[in-house]
């Protein structure tokens, strides 16, 4: 179940009700009129089941309450009610299927701006799997995989362009180029500062590497895994499964290649260098065109469920 927390205009809140009341799956509605100040108006409190809390969110903002009062969303972790149990049980679907498509691009818009912390984030697991590529590690690179911060701008992207929200879409899309780019340079820097101190050596680049050559040696598999990974982070963000995030961070070689590119350049081994680019760029298109998909299908879904759900229950409850 999901928690609003709306303040309305005065003028609006036997609409804000009626609107309430009209969707099903919605229960608890309190209405305390004059209790807000700043905005000033009512204070309408309700639930709703997750799977009608995207079509309502609609109906709310096209009454304009995001612009003259306020719209807060929260999530119920637990709600003794068999009001609540009968809510659920009359809205379409599943919780656990349901997309709310203003969260999602709220969250995706907060994971994929350029700020300081991404910036570090990146720079520190690119720099971690670094070590982990001169010593041929595969726990120091899978520990760079789940440090890494690049799914946020990725999901952002394939969030702005199927919503069609441009300025999200090239918001995410600098945030992840600049990520990467200042990540290499870093880490350029630091594969140096490395060598000179004794601890990095070009060997340890030639050397055989049975746990870590893949990463510059792109192949078929590469974006195969980059697809399937791209489809499960997208149904993570959009489904109550968030857990999955963690998986797929850890399947894709995306901050490993960009670490790679990085030791190579510092080397001057301009052949695993650009294997690596290649590894990388496979892996971040095949993970944005499986996210788009997966949402252009989602929505798909989702529309058909709803408009089959609204043909056999044409009388919404009153």
């Amino acid at each position: 179940m999901l928690h609003l927390r709306l303040i309305t205009p005065p003028d609006r809140t036997e609409a804000v009700t009626e609107v309430i009341a009209s969707t099903v799956g919605t229960t608890h509605l309190v209405v305390l009129p004059g209790a807000a100040r700043e905005p000033q108006g009512d204070l309408v409190l309700c639930d709703v089941a997750r799977e009608a809390g995207d079509e309502l969110l609609h109906e709310l903002r096209l009454l304009g309450i995001d612009r003259d009062g306020s719209i807060a969303v929260e999530h119920i972790d637990l709600s003794l009610s068999k009001r609540a149990d009968a809510a659920e049980e009359e809205a379409p679907g599943e919780p656990a299927d349901a997309v709310i498509w203003e969260q999602l691009a709220e969250s995706t818009h907060e994971e994929s701006t350029l700020t300081i912390t991404y910036a570090a984030f990146m720079i520190l697991a690119t720099m971690i799997a670094a070590c982990g590529v001169v010593l041929d590690n595969a726990i120091l690179i899978v520990g760079a995989m789940a440090v890494g911060p690049e799914f946020g701008p990725l999901a952002g992207v394939c969030t702005g362009l199927v919503q069609r929200r441009p300025r999200l879409a090239a918001r995410s899309l600098a945030a992840l180029l600049i990520g990467f780019a200042a990540a290499i340079v870093a880490t350029t820097a630091f594969s140096l500062v490395m060598n000179a101190l004794g601890l990095f050596h070009v060997g340890m680049l030639d050397d055989p590497r049975p746990n870590t050559a893949f990463i510059w040696q792109p192949d078929p598999f590469s974006f195969v895994v980059a697809v399937l990974a791209g489809t499960a982070g997208m149904l993570s963000l959009t489904s109550a499964r968030s857990g999955a995030l963690v998986g797929v961070a850890i399947s894709v070689t995306t901050v490993p290649a960009a670490a790679n590119a990085a030791v190579a350049l510092a080397y001057g081994q301009l052949g695993q260098m650009w294997g690596s680019a290649e590894q990388l760029l496979l892996n971040l298109a095949g993970i944005m065109i499986a996210g788009v998909l997966t949402l252009y299908a989602w929505k798909a879904l989702w529309r058909t469920q709803r408009g089959r759900w609204k043909r056999q229950r044409p009388l919404p409850r009153g």
